[in-house]
């Protein structure tokens, strides 16, 4: 019997919760790991390196802390996609290394220092789906278990996955189902506010999560930048690895005595633990005061991260909380590096200390208000006196942390007012985005597609068409309600006829009715049409079949090759930055048509263009004449030379669509 899969169950918002707690976990141990084997490595020719060899490690510490801070963006995804959900962010973890069972057993977390066995232990993690490269040296699980049950359960379970990116796809998947169970408002209906964005913090991932394209947008982003990824750029965390592995080789083959890392103790613990095995217990006076306050650093942090998510945009507490959550990381930096350069002490005389990233028991938020400023005024003051304390004469690293951890002592009393009530719980909710006060129309939920019964009119709405070109919610504001909670569209705030044209303006298609008052519906329109949009996709209106299936009147259609929902664009184009006029040359075929409307037929060629047979008119994006035809074969890999029209090569490039 196949084991039970609980994401591909019916949705359950708790499950979906659940996956995503995993999912944040994951991605802070990764950070924490890729940051430990950081903090160990050399960083002058006094501690044992040629200038070459200096030159490589330092690229080498650049590169991965840059891959820790996009871990951080991923957890910021993670954490905003939580909020959306409704639910909290999950900020703690278990402590390293973690016990079997905590993930799947291929997927080993454990602190070690860099080397050769640590860096393919990396790339194992990495690695796309498809993936052949082997485990790193001493990381194999400790026994060979499955996590998956069989049938279903409503407790939710941990599942199985190969490698980071198929739980994100299995992840994605998931959210697909509750928003199609749901509604996209129903199952993403938690306060916008309460995310952190790109205007609180400088990481890649601090994106709001509106709607279930930008859910998936944040998803796809942490596979592709290398959680294995199918098609791995430059820039992804498995290409990164594997050039500093490819490096490191080549300068072992020049010099084999080359160490580029202290030897850190492979997962630290600052107290005799019960089970010993796979541990290494500090022992030495000085290297336990500094991973005590680098330990005391990071739980702080951890704590400020979670306020910082339990009050709005709007609450000063939030930007200062982040600052100084920010500002601890800059702290723990010299101590973890300090730690690891440092003696273990004298049961093991063979390694040094190192940082062990010791979680609290409950990292979640303090009630927002007085209470929880207070706390973080007296917590950050005893960091600084205890730094102020560890301050070695001539040493750089604990005099710098001392010098971080009594500015932030002296932001947190200056910024956060003691005397200020705590937020009203009502709503956290900014004006631009508090609901209507109408009440809420009968709505359900049908193949993806939302009905929402007006008096006059049913507002049908299929979010996997939406392209977010906005006609909704600039034209209709008081119908199309922009992050709101609850129900979002109202389709009797506005006269009837002038929502039809709102209707009519949305390019995707994805916004349609249907009359209830005896008027007709929408009709197809005189003259079919296809606008090349500039840098985006084509615009197509008429009596639209695609693949032999009446599809409306409207639809856009993807140009540039990176749609996750061939063949209607998805707003990838954004994001591959893709480059294509809206202005292409008029061409020779441009004799009037003598019909210019009837059915227009859209087939998909398989790993080709889109061939389209009917009367039609391809305009440039400002409406100017390119070419009238009634059969043609469009471009949709983004290669083209002779774009709009194919020219083949979508053979060349080795485009895959079906």
């Amino acid at each position: 019997m196949a084991s039970y899969n609980p994401i591909d169950a019916t949705p359950s918002r708790e499950q979906a919760l659940h996956a995503l707690y995993e999912a944040a976990e994951l991605e802070h141990c990764l950070m924490c790991t890729y940051l430990y084997a950081v903090f160990s490595l050399k960083s002058s020719v006094e501690e044992g390196l040629t200038a070459e060899q200096l030159d490589a490690v330092t690229r080498w510490r650049r590169t991965i802390l840059q891959i820790a801070t996009e871990e951080m963006g991923h957890l910021a995804s993670v954490w905003n996609i939580t909020v959306a959900l409704g639910g909290a962010p999950r900020i703690g973890r278990s402590n390293f290394p973690l016990d079997p069972g905590y993930l799947p057993a291929g997927v080993v977390v454990k602190l070690a220092p860099f080397n050769a066995a640590t860096l393919q232990h990396f790339i194992y993690l990495e690695r796309p789906a498809d993936s052949t490269e082997p485990e790193g040296e001493g990381f194999a699980p400790e026994r060979v278990f499955v996590r998956a049950v069989d049938g279903p359960r409503l407790t939710p379970m941990g599942l199985d996955y190969d490698t980071v990116g198929v739980f994100y796809q299995k992840l994605s998947e998931g959210l697909c189902k509750l928003v199609a169970a749901h509604g996209e408002a129903g199952a993403l209906c938690g306060d916008p506010a309460l995310q952190l964005s790109g205007a609180e913090v400088s990481l890649p991932g601090a994106k709001r999560v509106i709607c279930l394209k930008t859910a998936l947008i944040a998803f796809n982003a942490i596979i592709t930048q290398g959680e294995g990824a199918q098609q791995n750029s430059e820039d992804s965390h498995y290409q990164k690895f594997a050039g500093i592995r490819a490096e490191y080789q080549a300068l072992l083959a020049a010099d084999p005595s080359f160490v580029p890392a202290f030897p850190a103790a492979t997962n630290p613990v600052l107290r005799r633990p019960p089970r010993p095995e796979g541990r290494v217990w500090i022992e030495d006076a000085r290297a336990i005061a500094t991973v005590d306050l680098a330990n005391s650093a990071y739980g702080l942090m951890q704590r400020l991260l979670a306020y910082s998510y339990a009050v709005p945009t709007q609450d000063p507490d939030k930007m200062l909380a982040l600052d100084l959550s920010i500002g601890l990381m800059h702290a723990l930096a010299p101590l973890a590096e300090r730690a690891a350069r440092l003696p273990a002490g004298p049961s093991n005389p063979v390694c040094h200390a190192g940082v062990s990233f010791i979680t609290l028991r409950d990292a979640s938020a303090l009630p927002p208000g007085p209470g929880a400023r207070r706390f973080f005024c007296e917590r950050m003051q005893q960091l600084a006196d205890a730094a102020a304390r560890l301050n070695e004469a001539g040493d750089a690293r604990t005099a710098a942390a001392a010098t971080i951890l009594s500015r932030l002592a002296q932001n947190a009393v200056r910024g956060f007012d003691l005397s200020r009530a705590a937020p009203s719980v009502v709503s956290s909710a900014s004006p631009a985005v508090t609901p209507t006060t109408q009440p809420a129309p009968p709505t359900s939920v049908q193949d993806g597609i939302e009905q929402v019964e007006g008096e006059k009119l049913t507002l049908l709405f299929e979010t996997k068409r939406c392209i977010h070109a906005r006609f909704c919610v600039t034209g209709a504001p008081t119908v199309f309600l922009a992050n709101v909670q609850g129900p979002w569209i109202h389709p009797d705030t506005m006269d009837v006829e002038r929502l039809a044209d709102i209707a009519h303006a949305c390019p995707s298609g994805a916004i349609r009715y249907n009359r209830r008052d005896g008027r007709p519906d929408e009709s197809a329109p005189p003259v079919n049409l296809a606008a090349t949009r500039e840098a985006g996709p084509y615009a197509l209106r008429g009596e639209l079949h695609l693949n032999g299936v009446p599809a409306g009147y409207r639809a856009t259609l993807c140009r540039c090759g990176a749609s996750k929902n061939k063949p209607f664009c998805d707003g990838s184009h954004h994001d591959v930055h893709f480059t294509a006029t809206g202005e292409p040359p008029t061409g020779t075929s441009t004799d009037a048509l003598p019909v210019r409307d009837g059915p227009l037929h859209i087939e998909p060629q398989t790993n080709g263009p889109l061939k389209i047979r009917g009367n039609l008119e391809i305009t440039s994006g400002t409406g100017r004449m390119v070419a009238r035809t009634t059969s043609t074969f469009l471009c949709r890999c983004g290669a083209s030379q002779n774009k709009p029209f194919c020219d083949g090569s979508h053979a060349r490039i080795g485009f895959m669509a079906e």
